[in-house]
């Protein structure tokens, strides 16, 4: 049955074109978003591994080798089977890095540009025959359907315009991996149905044609064992674990394999399913392979073994199986051709063509087009590359040979891939070297031999008997991957690993991101915007640092260092996606600077060094166990204190904010890390920025604090030491909520003033019965004058005693009402009256009256806080003093300013304090006083009232006497 060429053109073309309406539709959300990005199509794009090698090329390799075509199966399967130590793995670093090809891994990985533009050449050498392949299975099949009235030189050419229309089209639409291609995974998961859907076809017609079906086919084996032995032969002698080693590394290693799992992946979890789904699909295409061969065998259809096939559906004189089945041939063979010159492309663009060009963009260039246009410029390259190796191909060689040979190529990537997941000591000279050493075997004993006749040089006694076509790869596998292994091992060993390098190496180890060390110079997103624009473009600056930022969420308003770095990190990665890590890691080193002198740069990056610690996923063993523990230990000490920490830097940026810090603000870790301490929410900013810039050492200060009212802080800071470093300009803080504290305080101090008023019960009671006796002897002696003169001074001398007891009653009441729980506003408060005041209160009771006040302090002198709880310290203080001195007990009062500071000093003439006293006076309840007289508390709150004013209080005595020295700041240097 021959069929003419414009029958075949146009069931092809009709058939690609439905593959542009799939793939469009998709695109175009004709196909709901949910069912586009179902698992299955994943899945099912993931049998590009099929190609013509597995469509046609099968059948010839099981005729040769019998059982030993299922390898080619089983090794893809096991790599498969390997997804949650080898596949998870990869797929979580491509993501998290995005690195769209296995040259960006190796690049990213070795931090090296030679690795890339080596993996590149291997890769192009290796895959540019195998796209000839394809081509020239197409080419065959179409010539031999056409009855060879048509050159296949002309059909290759036709068929190779057409793939690369729908590969430019449909494949290099986006140039970032964050912009899957739905529509070409729904496309090509199309194409995987056909072929295997044409092939189970193919292999039950066989069947029925020369078997009558399955039992047949039994009984045909039965009584010809022969047939049987030739097939199981070569598991006996076979090279089984060479097959099984290459099919495994190209399941996952060939460029289109990559480009399907890792770059087109939506969802991690349709890996997990496509881990026993893909192997499904291809126990399915294997089964069908020994039926079609036997039917071959017994039918003869015409054509070769590689193309039984094809003959099979001629045999069955349907057209529209014939028809079904050569495109089925046609979806191998462009499935391969799109996917694979797409993932070269990238790959040649990101480390040949932008390195080597080191085009620097004109800011008004849209970088976005220039490198869209510059991968279709490389996409058809590759495709006239094919076709120029179809030209040069033996049309003798067989399509698995070709096939065998690309397989070997990306074996060679092995020990790199060891490398890259679990050898964190290797380095880029050990794997240079490794894949150079290795590529030359592979060049020397199958490339060169199978494209110009070349004999082996380098393995002298090599067969090349086509009988031994077998031992041919299987010790080709064997010495290649041998003298890779063993030069990448011993040079990355003998040879030093650089900084990056082995930050690179962590990063692959444990999935996170490489560190880096220094603080920015730019110090908003606009800036970052200002410096990529001379490189990318002003578009393309803005639009990746949009992305960045929304990557993150972030805004353009961020200003925090540490989350700045992490927008760099962000950018390098986006740019990583387009242009390979290399190089975008020259361009956000060259335009995003970093100072790595200043010290701040450290501190971040101990921060940086923890974080990473926090989230490895490494375990740690031995000692580096027990120093992680350590850290881990001293770590939950600083977030389990009640107190407040809080560690800034030398510009006032926050570096640790521990659990305390966020319950007490409500401000959480994540939003206050890299804040400045100003820019914290009200009130902490404006308390914490003013306490940092007072200098001091200690200070209690109060924060009103919305919906909670007021809050009393005990503040410490000191400077942060670095080992035989000396201090560093970074402070630590301590915050310490002594609210209740001081609640309690003020009741005490309540209560201490109602026991004083206790204790001026008496000279009250004596000083309101005088006037009040005056008043009712006045009162008697009106009742009998009749003198209006008389009178009238008589009542003026009643009103005068009123005013006196009045007096006495508004001094006791103001007094004992003083000192509340509620917190005044700091006012100006003269020293002088205050004094006065207490002396008003101290001369109501007996022992106050046998005192002699002398109130030195110039009237002029003021402070700004409580007036009341500064007339209590007086009060406390005159108190103490009456108490402790004899008759003729003396106070002075003097002050002076020194600075912004005023001192006060309170000199007795008393017998003294004990010296074994003196170190305990200011502590709560301790008294000299016998029990019941003293609640030894006056002193400890006059300590507390003038610490709270931001004073000091010193106690000097001796049997001269006792002084306090009080030390207050002056009203001007209050801020």
């Amino acid at each position: 049955m021959d069929f003419n060429l414009s029958t075949l053109f146009f069931s092809a073309a009709a058939y690609l074109l439905l593959l542009f309406v799939i793939a469009h539709g998709t695109e175009r959300r004709w196909l709901p978003r949910a069912v586009a990005q179902h698992p299955l199509f994943y899945v099912l794009a993931l049998g590009v591994y099929a190609t013509t090698w597995s469509f046609y090329g099968s059948v010839g390799f099981a005729e040769r080798y019998g059982i030993a075509y299922l390898p080619i199966y089983l090794g893809a399967t096991i790599a498969f089977l390997l997804t949650p130590v080898l596949l998870m793995p990869l797929l979580r670093l491509t993501r998290d890095q995005q690195l769209t090809s296995l040259s960006d891994v190796f690049a990213f990985r070795f931090h090296s540009q030679a690795a890339g533009v080596l993996v590149t050449l291997l890769m192009l050498t290796g895959i540019l025959p195998y796209i000839a392949l394809q081509i020239r299975a197409v080419a065959e099949s179409t010539q031999w359907l056409v009855g060879g009235e048509t050159s296949p030189h002309v059909l290759a050419v036709v068929f190779c315009m057409t793939v690369a229309v729908f590969a430019i089209i449909f494949g290099a639409r986006h140039v970032t991996p964050r912009e899957k291609h739905t529509g070409l995974v729904v496309a090509i998961a199309f194409e995987s149905v056909v072929k295997l859907a044409a092939l189970m076809v193919i292999a039950w017609v066989a069947m029925s044609l020369a078997f009558d079906g399955p039992i047949g086919l039994n009984r045909w084996l039965a009584d010809n064992p022969e047939r049987l032995q030739a097939f199981y032969q070569p598991a006996l002698d076979g090279p089984w674990i060479s097959l099984l080693f290459l099919a495994f590394s190209a399941a996952f290693l060939l460029p289109r394999q990559f480009h399907m799992i890792f770059t087109e992946n939506l969802k991690p979890r349709s890996l997990l399913k496509a881990s026993w789904g893909f192997p499904a699909y291809l126990l399915a295409l294997a089964i069908c392979i020994p039926p079609i061969l036997w039917a071959g065998q017994v039918l003869q259809p015409g054509t070769g073994p590689e193309y039984y096939v094809l003959g099979m559906a001629v045999l069955s004189e349907s057209p529209v199986l014939v028809i079904v089945t050569y495109l089925g041939g046609i979806s191998a063979a462009s499935a391969m051709i799109i996917i694979s010159t797409l993932a070269l492309s990238s790959m040649t663009l990101n480390h040949l063509v932008l390195p080597l060009t080191r085009a620097r963009p004109r800011q008004d260039l849209d970088l976005y087009a220039t490198l869209r246009w510059t991968r279709r410029a490389l996409i058809l390259l590759m495709i006239a590359a094919g076709y120029y190796f179809f030209l040069m191909l033996d049309p003798g060689e067989g399509l698995v040979d070709w096939g065998l040979i690309s397989f070997l190529a990306m074996a060679q990537f092995i020990p790199g891939i060891v490398g890259v997941l679990w050898w964190t000591r290797a380095n880029v000279w050990g794997f240079i070297a490794g894949l150079l050493g290795g590529a030359l075997v592979w060049l020397d004993a199958l490339f060169l031999p199978a494209l110009v006749g070349t004999e082996p040089f380098f393995l002298l006694g090599f067969p090349t008997a086509p009988e031994s076509a077998s031992a041919i790869y299987g010790l080709a596998t064997f010495w290649s991957i041998a003298f890779n292994s063993l030069l990448f091992a011993a040079v990355s060993v003998l040879t030093p690993q650089t900084g990056p390098e082995r930050q690179a190496a962590e990063a692959c180890r444990d999935l996170g991101h490489p560190m880096t060390f220094g603080t920015l110079v730019a110090d908003s997103p606009a800036q970052f915007v200002v410096q990529l624009a001379p490189v990318t473009g002003d578009e393309a600056a803005r639009a990746e640092v949009g992305k960045a930022l929304e990557d993150l969420g972030l805004d353009w308003t961020e200003n925090r260092p540490d989350r700045l770095k992490h927008l760099r990190d962000q950018i390098e990665r986006n740019l990583s996606g387009m242009m390979g890590p290399v190089l975008a890691r020259m361009i956000v080193d060259e335009r995003l600077e970093l100072d790595h002198s200043a010290h701040q740069a450290h501190t971040q990056s101990i921060r940086q060094i923890e974080e990473r610690l926090e989230s490895s996923s490494s375990r740690f063993r031995g000692l580096t166990a027990e120093l992680d523990r350590l850290r881990r230990y001293h770590r939950q000490i600083l977030e389990d204190l009640p107190l407040g920490v809080i560690t800034v830097t030398a510009n006032q940026r926050i570096v640790r904010w521990n659990s305390a810090m966020q319950q007490l603000t409500g401000i959480c870790a994540r939003d206050a890390l890299g804040n400045r301490l100003e820019d914290l929410a009200h009130p902490w900013g404006r308390l914490l920025g003013r306490f940092m810039a007072l200098g001091q050492a200690h200070a209690h200060d109060q924060a009103q604090v919305p919906g909670d009212g007021t809050r009393w802080l005990s503040l410490h800071r000191t400077s942060i030491g670095e080992p035989d470093k000396g201090r560093t300009n970074d402070s630590l803080l301590l915050v310490e909520d002594v609210t209740e504290l001081r609640v309690l305080e003020r009741e005490l101090a309540h209560s201490e003033r109602l026991a004083s008023i206790g204790r001026l019960a008496a000279g009250v009671a004596h000083e309101i019965g005088n006037p009040v006796t005056g008043v009712a002897c006045l009162a008697q002696n009106l009742r009998d004058e009749d003198d209006p003169e008389l009178i009238r001074e008589s009542m003026e001398q009643i009103l005068e005693q009123t005013h006196r007891i009045s007096n006495i009653v508004h001094t006791l009441v103001s007094y004992a009402h003083a000192g509340s729980t509620e917190e005044s506003p700091p006012e100006p408060v003269r020293l002088h009256d205050a004094a006065e005041e207490a002396r008003q209160v101290m001369v109501l009771s007996r022992r106050g009256k046998e005192m002699e006040f002398d109130n030195r302090i110039p009237p002029h002198l003021e402070v700004a806080g409580d007036s009341q709880r500064l007339v209590q310290v007086f009060v406390n203080l005159f108190s103490n003093a009456a108490d402790a001195c004899a008759q003729q007990g003396r106070l002075v009062l003097t002050a002076r300013e020194r600075g912004d500071r005023i001192i006060v000093r309170v000199a007795d003439n008393g017998p003294g304090i004990p010296a074994s006293a003196l170190k305990k006076v200011l502590d709560p309840f301790y008294t000299t006083k016998p029990a019941g007289q003293g609640t030894g508390l006056g002193l400890p709150l006059v300590y507390n009232i003038i610490t709270d004013h931001g004073g000091t209080l010193d106690i000097e005595s001796d049997v001269g006497g006792t002084t306090v020295t009080l030390e207050l700041p002056a009203l001007e240097g209050v801020a």
